[in-house]
């Protein structure tokens, strides 16, 4: 994927997303990506890794996805809009001058840095790696977006710095292209029935 990931236009759109909810809840696809063959590692990542290479080498053997509890779900909720509300959004060129910086946001930061942050903070309360993965959609003006696919037993979950509601994945308006494997932080797989969910939403 060329370019910058999120080149984001920052205005809240829990809104407007909420047009494709229902369509988009109905479809056939399922509460789980399929994930399918190992993919290109987006640049961004990639230049992360270098710096924080024992981020980026985590290999999981216990890949199974968690049983959340209420308070479970109460804290990926509350890390879901807290850092949605104490970021700002702003794009990499009007921080750094240039496209594709992940880092770990202070007070500022792009889609990428939200799901870097929301991933921590998970991570420092209980939540396993393997079930915290970055991932690369497309909205619906083709536009490319990270959000943070939080895997649990009753499906895969959005945390998105776009909406402060956490949603299934097939309630959101996205095609989903990739994410990190739940079995390796450095390696990105491909979702191979984001297309189905889609066809189904507009079949219905």
């Amino acid at each position: 994927m060329s370019g910058s990931i999120c080149k984001t236009a920052f205005a809240v759109l829990a809104f407007g997303l909420s047009a494709f909810s229902g369509s988009y809840a109905d479809a056939a696809g399922s509460r789980f990506m399929q994930t399918g063959a190992v993919t290109s590692q987006p640049i961004g990542h990639y230049q992360f890794c270098q710096s924080r290479k024992d981020e980026c080498s985590v290999v999981s053997e216990n890949t199974g996805a968690a049983r959340v509890t209420d308070f479970g779900w109460n804290v990926i909720k509350e890390i879901n809009s807290g850092v949605n509300h104490k970021i700002m959004p702003m794009t990499d060129q009007d921080i750094f001058g240039r496209d594709e910086v992940w880092t770990y946001p202070i007070d500022v930061g792009d889609c990428e840095d939200f799901v870097l942050e929301k991933r921590r903070e998970l991570m420092a309360k209980g939540f396993t790696v393997s079930n915290l993965l970055i991932t690369v959609v497309r909205k619906p003006d083709g536009e490319g977006h990270a959000v943070l696919t939080v895997r649990t037993m009753d499906g895969d979950y959005i945390l998105d710095n776009l909406d402060d509601r956490v949603r299934l994945w097939t309630e959101t308006p996205y095609r989903f292209m990739k994410r990190q494997a739940e079995y390796n932080t450095g390696r990105w797989v491909k979702i191979e029935n984001s297309q189905d969910v889609l066809v189904g939403a507009v079949e219905k």
